[in-house]
């Protein structure tokens, strides 16, 4: 029986913190398939929260087979991740479309940045668990028939997203500057950027709002 090859920090690291996202996306998106208007909406975000309990059994299998035990990589996030969706806790179903769209994107944005430094095969895991097209497709159209139906839902919705990106970020500061072997994979030519990061995350979320017809 072959020996499993022991990862360096900076992969189970990664690895972790995306484990520990998609489990908690699951629970938060089984949670908040309550607040949907109808059984249609309702079975979209079961759904999703289906999607998000396989990949996070990916990364686990994953973790397992280098060696790590997965809640070991896990527990740096717990808290950051735990204080970013305990703050933005979603009132309505505009808010829990408007949190997958805007907050799971941005996550994804910070998430696809860093595993562009890692190697085969875990690159190719940590980029096909990020949330597939299809739901930021059905969140951004659930905004927009939600402004459709009243138009002074985007002020809000807006304000919502202004929230959540700031609180995503600064989570994603802490995460970035806490775990020393993450710091590894954000730096560029052997510099840590982190404003350059964050612009570029910043730049995207400007975009994605605009596509959903609200301001930034």
């Amino acid at each position: 029986m072959s020996t499993p090859t022991t990862p360096g920090p900076a992969v189970a690291d990664l690895l972790g913190l995306v484990a520990f996202g998609e489990l908690l996306a699951f629970e938060r998106m089984a949670g908040d398939a309550r607040l949907a208007p109808d059984l249609r909406r309702r079975a979209a975000l079961n759904e999703m929260a289906a999607a998000e309990i396989v990949n996070y059994q990916r990364l686990a299998d994953r973790l397992a087979a280098l060696g790590v035990p997965p809640e070991a990589a896990m527990a740096p996030y717990v808290e950051p991740l735990q204080a970013y969706h305990d703050s933005t806790e979603p009132r309505d179903w505009a808010e829990v479309v408007a949190k997958a769209y805007v907050g799971d994107a941005i996550t994804d944005d910070f998430i696809r940045e860093i595993a562009d430094a890692l190697e085969e095969p875990d690159r190719a895991l940590v980029l096909d668990v990020l949330h597939d097209s299809r739901y930021a497709e059905f969140a951004a159209a659930e905004i927009r028939a939600a402004v459709a139906d009243d138009p002074r839902v985007a002020g809000r919705l807006s304000m919502w997203g202004r929230r959540l990106v700031g609180e995503a970020l600064s989570q994603a500061s802490r995460v970035a500057t806490e775990r020393a072997a993450l710091t590894t994979l954000i730096a560029r030519d052997d510099r840590v950027d982190v404003p350059g990061l964050f612009g570029r995350l910043t730049a995207a979320h400007t975009a994605r709002m605009a596509a959903a017809g609200l301001n930034n």
